[in-house]
């Protein structure tokens, strides 16, 4: 993959999954998703998921395995979750307008950034297993 990679952790506590709602773009403000951020040059998966939870939520956090498919968000962007778990920390809106925990029952009723759907079984399932 030669384009920009962009990381989602699925925080999952107990049987509920910590989701945050977009302030921007405009086109994608308040709407949900699962917290991340773009990797840098030269740096892992795993340690820009890291960064990114750490600047946008506060939290620490290990990652775990992948979720679901890619999703391509453009012909030069892909769009990769995977499981993390919390370490330390609060979590808190840093570059949010607001951060809920759902349950299973509840994903299909958010309003989802579009990319974000393609993960709703898989996380639907990672909910079930906990």
């Amino acid at each position: 993959m030669n384009g920009q990679i962009v990381v989602a952790g699925a925080l999952i506590s107990g049987t509920s999954l910590l989701v945050a709602q977009r302030a921007r773009p405009a086109e994608l403000a308040g709407l949900w998703e699962l917290p991340g951020g773009k990797v840098a040059a030269g740096e892992s998966d795993a340690a820009a998921l890291i960064r990114e939870l750490r600047e946008e939520l506060g939290i620490e956090v290990t990652v775990g395995e992948r979720l679901g498919a890619d999703v391509a968000l453009t012909d030069t962007m892909v769009l990769r979750a995977y499981l993390v778990t919390q370490t330390d920390g609060v979590p808190a809106p840093n570059d949010h307008r607001a951060l809920r925990w759902v349950g299973a029952h509840e994903l299909d009723g958010l309003p989802w950034v579009p990319a974000d759907r393609a993960w709703l079984p898989d996380l639907a399932a990672a909910l079930a297993s906990v």
